[in-house]
């Protein structure tokens, strides 16, 4: 009885503990406000995003309609190793919240030890074994143990038994641990959002490869077919020299003009390569191993639904991951604070000491303890104020970096809805120019067949005409590009409710978007 009453007269202070524990200390978070203009400069003209119409979630590529593109941008996910690197940083930061949130809960320790040994005579010798185990509980009382061992007298050769158990439990009265578990939450949705910008990074950079070499293909086939016309005006040249009604330079200038198209049409490979062996790259294959057939330039350029500038703020990975962090600094201002109040522990020990193993757990044979302590820094020399100060400027420096992120975001939308703009209309004016050049380029040659104008007018005009179609290629190349830039910047049909929740985080559930993820939804 006497055990029972000792322990009835801690609850008090345990009940005490429990209702102060209830405060948390440091400021509550609010986001901050950012930049927002009420419309985007570019938008005028633009197709208005609908729900239903907006881009597929995490499928944007499609709207290009390209299976070979398709099927590349699915690897990407997979086997790319900047991701794999990326979600390897989500599952550490999901560690730190289980390893903040395991301060909640007592900590439990086992311990074992066994001596035998000889009390009588001139002297005494022993042989101890001790074994000890460490544990952790949710009880929310908590003990500590202390281990002891006795000889009994007339015995000159004996052995001692004494299990024991050890608590302690530092109770979160001021929040400090709260607000840990709330920094390391908020640092694992960063995570979860700087995940999913790479992602999108690397899914718009292999779109951008993949367009840029379905543009050197089809300069490939441009220089080809033109090579074939200059075969064509060489063989005329070479003809009308033979027949003394062209010069010789007129053949070598014709040659000349279809070994350099044929130059050029032998350099577009190198570029072509080169993007090959990226494409490679981002979908975690060695370019040794990798090619990719000649394929057919995209003529149509997708128009991009737009949304309203607000809705940037939730449709951008890496504006939810800055504003995430700046929830984590938020918490970190409050682990701070916390620094400053005392440290309030609960230990106890119960343990068992006897020389019979089979009744050394009678009560006799018992020995407990139970109390509680409070510390507190008096003096640091100012080591807690510099720290809330550092916490304090590293949330304000992560409101910088949140709102600096939105006007990027904003800059990088526009810039991309102008260029569209711009180049569609440079587009249609260059069709026109590439018409134009092509029948001056057949008239030239008319004419110097007929013999009125000399060659060097043929020369101009094929080149004025190449020159023309390059043009229209590099500028539908340009739309393309422009295109999934624009998507990217739009955030590629991401929302911020694709951030893991706290629950999810704390569950230790796989980043969204991950194969993991897609895997344990099916």
């Amino acid at each position: 009885m006497t055990r029972i009453s000792l322990r009835l007269s801690a609850l008090p202070l345990v009940a005490a503990t429990l209702l102060v524990s209830a405060c948390t200390v440091g400021p509550d978070y609010e986001r901050p406000t950012a930049p927002v203009s009420a419309k985007f400069k570019e938008d005028a003209g633009w197709k208005v995003s609908q729900p239903r119409e907006d881009i597929d979630r995490g499928a944007w590529w499609s709207v290009y309609h390209d299976p070979l593109l398709d099927q590349l941008e699915r690897q990407v996910n997979v086997s790319n190793q900047t991701l794999a690197a990326d979600e390897a940083a989500f599952r550490s930061a999901q560690a730190l919240v289980a390893q903040a949130r395991a301060g909640w809960f007592p900590t439990l320790n086992g311990s074992a030890s066994v001596r035998r040994g000889n009390s009588g005579g001139g002297g005494s010798s022993a042989v101890t074994s001790t074994t000890s185990a460490a544990t952790s509980t949710s009880t929310s009382t908590s003990t500590t143990a202390a281990t002891s061992s006795g000889f009994s007298s007339g015995s000159s050769v004996h052995t001692s038994y004494s299990p024991g158990l050890s608590a302690s439990w530092e109770i979160d009265v001021w929040g400090q641990i709260r607000r840990q578990v709330e920094e390391d939450v908020a640092s694992a949705q960063a995570s979860a959002g700087t995940l999913a910008s790479a992602r999108l990074s690397a899914q718009a950079t292999l779109a951008t490869d993949y367009f840029e070499l379905c543009a050197q293909d089809e300069l490939k086939r441009l220089l080809d077919a033109a090579a074939e016309g200059y075969r064509v005006s060489l063989r005329i040249t070479e003809n009308q020299y033979r027949s003394g009604t062209a010069a010789k330079a007129d053949v070598m200038t014709a040659r000349t003009q279809l070994e350099t198209t044929l130059a050029s049409a032998i350099n577009a490979g190198l570029l072509r390569a080169q993007y090959e062996h990226a494409i490679a790259v981002l979908i975690g294959k060695a370019p040794g191993d990798f090619s990719i057939p000649t394929h057919t330039f995209a003529q149509d350029v997708p128009v991009v639904p737009v949304s309203m500038p607000s809705t940037l703020l939730e449709r951008r990975p890496d504006i939810a991951a800055a504003e995430r962090n700046m929830a984590a600094t938020n918490a970190a201002i409050g682990v701070a604070i916390a620094s400053y109040y005392p440290t309030i522990s609960l230990t106890g020990s119960l343990s068992y000491s006897g020389n019979t193993f089979g009744s050394i757990f009678k009560a006799a044979n018992q020995v407990w303890a139970i109390g509680s302590s409070a510390s507190m820094a008096l003096f640091d020399g100012g080591l807690r104020n510099g720290e809330v100060d550092q916490a304090r400027a590293n949330f304000d420096q992560s409101v910088a970096t949140y709102r600096q992120t939105t006007l990027t975001a904003f800059q990088q939308v526009e810039d991309e809805l102008s260029a569209l703009r711009i180049l569609a209309a440079q587009a249609d004016a260059q069709a026109v120019a590439v018409a134009d050049a092509k029948e001056a380029e057949l008239l030239e040659l008319n004419q110097y067949k007929a013999g009125t104008v000399a060659y060097t007018a043929v020369v101009t005009a094929q080149q004025t005409s190449l020159s023309n179609q390059e043009t229209a290629l590099s500028v539908q190349e340009q739309r393309l590009v422009a295109s999934v830039t624009l998507i990217e910047a739009l955030g590629g049909g991401w929302t911020a409710d694709d951030l893991p929740t706290r629950e999810q985080i704390v569950d230790g559930d796989p980043a969204p978007g991950t194969p993991a993820a897609a895997h344990k939804t099916d």
